[in-house]
């Protein structure tokens, strides 16, 4: 499962009534990329940083989700898998929260970014398990395709102000490394289709992505994501019932590929998230600064 949209881990929580205000600049090392008050995004610099994540990531998706884990999983109550190691790991971090035994500020808020030039040399992008990827990324071979997955955050920090940053963080490395197209697989918390028939069946008809940017789901793992017909969808209904970030994603521009993937050991139902940069909405391209310039250190 590519944790990268997942309503359990994602789902926003009310910001307490604190205003907003976007990322300042800040003068500090290459690894940063943006700040709003105490709370820093950043990339990993070293190995204990991604441990950092992974303890996190274990809390998220295994104490206190539905995740299953197996014995090293346990023993270890980290969440780690072989990608780690060639991945990018954006962090959030609390410098106002009480420090760690090591005297660390803890991390509240993790993504785990893959490049399409590093993952073409170390087994291909993480969501190829579940979809057709290498036939989507063939046909626009002239482009840069950056992998977006295994993202949470805890509860207490589930706001927008945290989300906005870690967007920003997400900007600022995509616009550093000239990417063209993110993708991801976004996940419908449960593993029973029919249940999810509503959710499912609105991306199918409203949010299937053109010929030209679909990908599908392998075959031996392919779940039919048409369970309804489109006129008997009811459209708000389907809105309320779909994780927050899913359809934050779609608000930017963000289209669903053909085909959903049960993952047992997730509790989830997967489905491919394709955004083509070129097709973010212009306010959104203004919103977080065309060259990253408002959160770029």
């Amino acid at each position: 499962m590519q944790q990268w949209l997942t309503p359990q881990a994602l789902r926003l929580a009310p910001s307490a009534g604190l205003p907003f205000r976007p990322p300042q600049r800040i003068a500090a090392p290459e690894l940063s990329l943006g700040r709003i008050g105490p709370l820093e995004v950043r990339l990993a610099a070293k190995s204990s940083d991604i441990k950092r994540a992974q303890k996190l990531r274990y809390k998220v998706f295994y104490r206190d989700g539905d995740a299953i884990a197996d014995a090293a999983t346990l023993l270890a109550r980290r969440d780690k898998d072989a990608f780690d190691k060639v991945c990018d790991h954006l962090l959030v971090v609390d410098h106002a929260a009480k420090p760690s035994m090591r005297g660390r500020q803890p991390v509240v808020g993790t993504y785990r970014l893959l490049r399409q030039d590093i993952a073409e040399t170390r087994g291909g992008f993480y969501s190829e398990n579940e979809f057709d990827i290498a036939t989507l990324t063939d046909r626009h071979a002239q482009l840069r395709f950056l992998e977006l997955g295994r993202s949470c955050v805890l509860p207490p920090y589930r706001t927008k102000r945290t989300m906005e940053l870690l967007w920003h963080g997400i900007w600022s490395y995509v616009r550093r490394h000239r990417m063209d197209v993110m993708i991801g697989c976004a996940s419908l918390q449960g593993t029973d289709p029919d249940r999810l028939a509503l959710q499912l069946s609105f991306l199918h008809h409203f949010a299937r992505a053109p010929q030209a940017w679909r990908a599908s789901a392998h075959g031996s793992r392919y779940v039919e994501m048409n369970r309804m017909a489109k006129e008997a969808i009811d459209a708000k209904a389907a809105l309320r019932e779909l994780p927050p970030l899913i359809k934050g994603y779609l608000r930017v521009g963000a289209v669903i590929g053909d085909g959903a993937v049960i993952d047992h050991q997730f509790g989830t139902i997967d489905v491919l998230v394709v955004m083509p940069v070129s097709a973010i909405a212009d306010r959104y391209i203004e919103h977080f600064g065309g060259n990253a310039g408002r959160h770029v250190v």
